[in-house]
């Protein structure tokens, strides 16, 4: 695979060459000598009116097919470039599946517009599945799927497949339907292809298989495939198990990718981009960024006004004040570290609502041992320095004891809170990635403080104090 790729990008050059000279002859060769994967990923490459050039050159079920393979973004840009009529013959010529997830990208007036290019059969089709509720299955499926009866002979069912199966999304797996289209069973074509010809399909049938409901979300999709990893494909059906469409894997890793960098642009604060990095422009990437960051600005906000109640603590020991950092990053840590774990734990389907005594057991025990470790730690340096350079006056051991016990119960705090959050907005029907590191770290910031000179108020009573 890498050599083959390697292969690819030293071809560019002469790919790009060919395209801006209108050399036909050297991209008849090139198209040959290279897959049409490979094609596409030279043409994602090129500026926008070289895509556009070279889409307009070579024939509409080709185009479509290597336009529908480019990224979202680069499939927009290109659409703008192409004639009415060049464009009109790709979108009709695009898989159903592939033209939707197009389609739902575009403004509400250019989808208009793309529908009336469509032919009727096309334009029925965009329009039914754009019907289906936003990120449900539906919005994957394609409709291009083969179906036959169980009265059916394995011999006559292959001349079908023969007959029919040449534009078809896959070959896979061929489903049974009742006379109304009502799933019965999948086989997988080996069954067929080791079957006599004579042999009837309710023989071959075993009336086990898995289909997904065409309005179910589409994580459930992505949880389907990963339990039944051997399948390429998947049916859906409706609520009365009509046969709709189906779903296939490649769909899948699309939006496994889709929704796992949304994930992770969440988890550094930040709203989901809707193109890619260096495609958004300048104002859509400041708003952006900045809501997060404002709502966490007046957030740290109240770091400030917790530590104006602690005023007189404070001025009578300023020493505390030099350790706020310490303790309240190490529970920011912690719940960050938390959080991740089980916004990730939520997303594979290791862990669910109901768990959630098992989750807060094993963060408490997991933040105290964390929490000691580290209040040792803390303990020891502030005993160190304060014997070595007197840094800290007369009562650095009480001081040490107050930071140690401070940091213990602000790092399981912190994991409580990191942990705990995500099942509750999970709970909730929100997006437990929006409890993302910095929010969690924001709150345990504020909170710490309290903690912390609460701490210190009743191990250093008399004291200080």
């Amino acid at each position: 695979m890498a050599l083959r790729k390697l292969e690819t990008q030293l071809l560019y050059p002469e790919f790009v060459q060919a395209v801006e000279t209108g050399d036909t002859e050297a991209l008849e060769a090139l198209r040959e000598h290279l897959t049409m994967e490979d094609i596409a990923e030279l043409v994602g490459e090129l500026e926008g009116p070289g895509r556009a050039d070279f889409l307009s050159k070579v024939p509409a079920t080709e185009a479509a097919e290597i336009f529908q393979q480019l990224d979202l973004t680069a499939q927009r840009e290109t659409l703008d470039l192409l004639s009415t009529s060049r464009m009109a013959g790709i979108i009709n010529e695009m898989d159903p599946d592939d033209r939707t997830a197009l389609l739902e990208t575009l403004p509400s007036h250019n989808t208009k517009s793309l529908l009336s290019f469509l032919r009727p059969r096309e334009r029925a089709q965009a329009q039914k599945l754009l019907d289906f509720p936003e990120d449900s299955v539906g919005r994957l499926m394609t409709p291009d799927f083969l179906a036959i009866r169980k009265e059916w002979t394995v011999g006559r069912s292959l001349d079908f497949i023969r007959f029919n199966g040449e534009d078809k999304e896959t070959l896979n797996d061929i489903y049974v339907v009742d006379r109304q289209g009502k799933l019965l069973d999948d086989i997988p074509i080996r069954e067929f292809l080791l079957s006599p010809g004579d042999r009837a399909i309710a023989d071959v049938m075993d009336g086990h298989y898995t289909a997904l409901l065409a309005t179910a979300p589409q994580e459930e999709a992505i949880q389907a495939f990963k339990k039944y990893s051997a399948r390429t494909a998947l049916p859906v059906v409706d609520e009365e198990g009509l046969l709709l469409g189906i779903v296939t894997i490649d769909d899948i890793l699309h939006l496994e990718e889709k929704e796992t960098t949304e994930d992770i642009q969440k988890f550094g604060g930040a709203a989901p981009l809707e193109e890619s990095y260096l495609e958004v422009s300048f104002w859509s990437m400041l708003r952006k960024r900045s809501v997060w960051l404002i709502v966490l600005f007046f957030g740290q906000m109240l770091t400030a006004s917790a530590m104006s109640f602690y005023q007189m603590e404070i001025s009578k020991a300023v020493v505390l004040a030099l350790f706020i950092p310490l303790i309240i990053s190490s529970g920011g840590n912690s719940g960050s570290q938390a959080a991740t774990l089980v916004i990730r734990a939520l997303a594979l389907g290791e862990v669910a609502f109901t768990d959630v005594w098992k989750v807060l057991r094993r963060e408490l025990l997991v933040g105290l041992g964390m929490g000691l470790i580290l209040g040792v730690i803390g303990l020891l340096r502030v005993v160190l320095w304060g014997t070595a350079f007197q840094s800290y006056g007369d009562h650095y051991l009480t001081l040490g004891l107050a930071v140690g016990v401070a940091v213990i119960s602000v790092v399981a705090w912190g994991n409580i809170v990191g942990s705990m959050l995500p099942l509750v907005l999970k709970r909730l029907g929100l997006d437990p990635a929006t409890s993302s590191a910095p929010f969690v770290a924001t709150f345990i910031d504020v909170t710490g403080i309290v903690i912390y000179f609460n701490i210190a108020l009743l191990v250093m009573s008399g004291r200080l104090f």
